[in-house]
């Protein structure tokens, strides 16, 4: 090897490793490692993902306090307390709510809730203060029951999408995140990957949004023994 190689090679080997811790944070934005490595529901919805991010925030509300802003997300709905103007660009026609709307605070396994118009997924799970799961596989939608076309587009990998609340105490707990993609062809993962990306501007921003909009209509917010999560 020239004495010229050498130098490049090296700073391809610090590029690539600093791409994978990079990757690696961006995975886990906000998380805590036993929230990473623990089953959490709607994991067997995509029982071999070819690709898991899993994020988190701490908010001082109670689960049943936070329930009513994440049931009722979804286009249409609540919105995603993101970035409603980068949604905007796309022209998704997405606003999100600040105040819990009673219309939206019923949902049930089979109903569907829209990314956007023509990106419908299905509510697989739903357990009251605990868990919501969205799903969608590549022949379309689960059990949904939107006999509209539009609510059974296929897609080309099998997704999941899982908001899990954990009490941390009685006036806190953790909003935990969790996406699964399962690619049903290589090049899927061309089109994933760089989602993946937008995926986390998004997530950060709804987490944040969902906490805020909780925190603020707690009665007697308190930080937890274990403080916030350095994201915040």
């Amino acid at each position: 090897m020239s004495r010229r190689a050498v130098p490049l090679a090296l700073l391809a080997s610090v590029a690539a490793c600093a791409g994978a811790a990079a990757r690696r944070a961006s995975l886990g934005w906000g998380s805590l490692p036993d929230e990473r490595s623990r089953p959490l529901p709607g994991d067997e919805v995509v029982r071999y993902p070819d690709l898991v991010a899993t994020r988190g925030i701490t908010i001082d509300a109670k689960c049943s306090q936070v329930w009513p802003w994440v049931v009722q997300i979804g286009q249409g709905r609540g919105g995603f307390y993101s970035y409603d103007r980068l949604e905007d660009l796309a022209r998704l026609g997405i606003r999100s709510a600040d105040r819990i709307m009673p219309e939206h605070q019923h949902l049930v396994v089979g109903d569907t809730v829209h990314l956007a118009e023509q990106v419908p997924l299905v509510a697989t799970t739903v357990d009251a203060g605990t868990a919501l799961v969205l799903s969608a596989t590549s022949t379309g939608p689960q059990v949904s029951t939107d006999p509209t076309p539009a609510a059974r587009p296929a897609m080309p990998y099998e997704f999941s999408w899982a908001f899990v609340l954990v009490p941390v105490d009685d006036r806190s707990c953790r909003l935990v995140v969790r996406e699964r993609y399962g690619y049903t062809a290589p090049w899927v993962a061309l089109l994933v990957e760089p989602v993946e990306w937008v995926s986390l501007l998004m997530t950060q921003k709804m987490l944040r949004g969902i906490r805020d909009r909780a925190e603020a209509r707690a009665p007697e917010p308190s930080v937890s023994a274990g403080g916030r999560d350095a994201t915040r």
